[in-house]
Parts: C-alpha cells; structure tokens; sequence
C-alpha cells in the first residue's frame, strides 16, 4: 500500500534483517520527503559494500530532526532540508563547522525547488504565487519553525513579492495575506501533504517538486497537477557525517562512504529516479526531460548567509512571527 495514502510515522526503521547481530548499524536522519528516496539508495549502498551492515532511517520537519540530534538522537549522518539546520548541530559541537567543505557543492548532493500541487482541472485557477493572496484560496504549506521545506516555500513567496513590489514593506504585506489563507500548518512537509491529499483541505499545497511528481505521477497519476510558478528558489538539502557520534560508535569511513555513494553516478541516477534534481551533470542531461526549466532565484540572492536568514524571519519574534501573529 501507498505510504502517502496511510498515516506515516515519525520514524522508518529499515534494514535490520534476522541473524544480523552483528552487523555495523548506521542511522541517517534526515527531513521528510526523503523517505522513498533512502530506501532505494540504502538498499544500492548495501549491495555494494562488502561487509554486512544495516540502515536505520528517520524522518520529520528538518528543524525538528536538527532538535532531536542536539538533543541525544545518535545519528550518523544527517540529510537534511536546509544547511541552517546542520549549522545548529554543528555549533552543538557535534560535527565540524566546516562540514560544507567535506563534499562536493557545498555537501549538497542534490537540488530541488518549490512547485504548486492542485487537485486535477485546477479548478481554483492558481497559476502564480499572487494567486495565493486571493480571497477563498486555501493554501497548504507547513510551519516554518519545524520544517526545512517551509523555509524554502516562505522564501520563494518573499523572494516573488520583493521582486513585485520592490520593498520589504510590500513583501511583508504579501506574505501575511498569504499565510491568513493558510488554514492550518503542519510540522513537516510529508503532514502537509497528508492535510492536502488524504485530508482533501486546501486548494493547493506548496510542495518540494519531488514530492509534487511523486503524487501526480506515482502515487495519484491524474488526480492532480503540477503548476510552475513563474519563479521559484534553487532549494539546496544538505548532508553531513555527525562526526562526535560516527567516532563513538566507529563508523566514521562507514558514514563517509555512505554519504560519498550519493555522488557517484549511481547514487545520483537514484536521485533523479526519485525527481531530485541530480548535481552531476551527466547524470542530469539523462534525466533533462524530467525537470521542467524554471527561473530560480538562490537564498545566497537575497540574504548574505542562512543565519541572517534564521535571525531575519525565523528566530522568536522575528518577521515569520509576526506575520502569522493571530
């Protein structure tokens, strides 16, 4: 049965077979949408490898999953939404601050943006991010201070409005009438999806574009559609080896290889066989017909670093806050 179309669990555990008592156990945590994507690669990384090992996954809202590492949950490596979140656990001390050095792009080893999901005939008419102002609009999209997904929906809306309106003013305008049309807002963006598929609330969900694909063409082929906004941002997920916990419990080169796997050709076709954009180009020129061209604009575009981002509008009492402030 689907997993989108059963109520999910917090965390996935896979890979412990019987008889494998001895085998080396990893666990990424990683953020929501992730899920169908790791139980592939986990399943190639282990045919792979030469000795028995087994692969624990977590998922939830990438603030959240940062909260729960700093907070004792051992993971190995960490996959999550936003490097913002993987600056927190390395200012914890549990990996180091240089961590985007390790691999290749700035440790992220795929993209991704932010589309619109509506139901099939788009019957609400919503073709771009000024359509989510309208009175009667229900959008979907989840809270910003749990989940990595919801930053990138909330600085694409602010990234499209500042580009209109030419101030902040007029951004902030834009996205507190925005977020007065959401109705509800869930901690991660695999809730959101589930209060907008299986809950049948809203008339559009602001969904990573492998999320979107995955229901209209895997999950719900022909009971929804995919709108391309006219611009969007270059979401860029992050991924590093938590090295305090790898040292403890000796799988720091086991964490290093599973993480370098993501980049080699294979890894990267698993990627885009799961509609993330892959960053080998090689590999994305394979999948070019899956990945519609669109104008996207960068955080890096309009903030300087992620914690001018965080302090800016998502911090306590910050502009996210005030918008929401009912």
């Amino acid at each position: 049965m689907s997993t989108l179309k059963v109520s999910v669990t917090g965390v996935l555990l896979i890979g412990l077979l019987s008889g494998w008592v001895s085998a080396t156990t990893l666990l990424n945590v990683s953020y929501d949408p992730t899920r169908e994507l790791y139980v592939a690669f986990n399943e190639a990384f282990k045919k792979q490898h030469k000795a028995p090992i087994a692969i624990e996954q977590s998922h939830g809202g990438s603030g959240k999953q940062a909260r729960s590492v700093i907070d004792g949950l051992e993971a190995d490596v960490v996959t999550l939404a936003v490097p913002f979140d993987i600056d927190a656990i390395a200012k914890a001390g549990l990996l180091s601050k240089n961590w985007q050095k390790a691999f290749p792009h700035q440790s992220a080893p795929y993209t991704s943006t932010i589309v619109f999901l509506v139901r099939k005939g788009n019957p609400k008419q919503i073709r771009d991010w000024g359509d989510l102002t309208k009175p009667g609009i229900g959008v979907i999209t989840p809270n910003p201070k749990t989940s990595g997904g919801a930053r990138w929906n909330y600085l694409a809306a602010w990234g499209y409005a500042l580009g209109k309106t030419k101030t902040e003013k007029g951004a902030k305008a834009f996205l507190k009438a925005l977020f007065a049309n959401v109705p509800v807002l869930d901690s991660g963006a695999r809730g959101s999806t589930t209060t907008f598929v299986n809950r049948k609330l809203g008339d559009v969900l602001l969904a990573w574009e492998n999320e979107a694909l995955l229901i209209s063409r895997k999950e719900f082929p022909g009971e929804y559609e995919i709108v391309y906004p006219s611009i969007s941002i270059l979401a860029e997920p992050s991924v590093a080896v938590v090295d305090v916990n790898a040292k403890k419990k000796g799988t720091l080169q086991l964490s290093k290889d599973y993480l370098t796997f993501l980049y080699s050709d294979q890894g990267q076709r698993i990627v885009a066989q799961h509609y993330f954009r892959p960053t080998s180009a090689s590999v994305a020129k394979e999948y070019r017909r899956l990945f519609k061209p669109l104008r996207l604009i960068k955080a890096s575009d309009l903030y300087p670093n992620w914690d001018a981002i965080q302090k800016i509008h998502f911090d306590d009492g910050a502009i996210f806050d005030r918008l929401v402030k009912r």
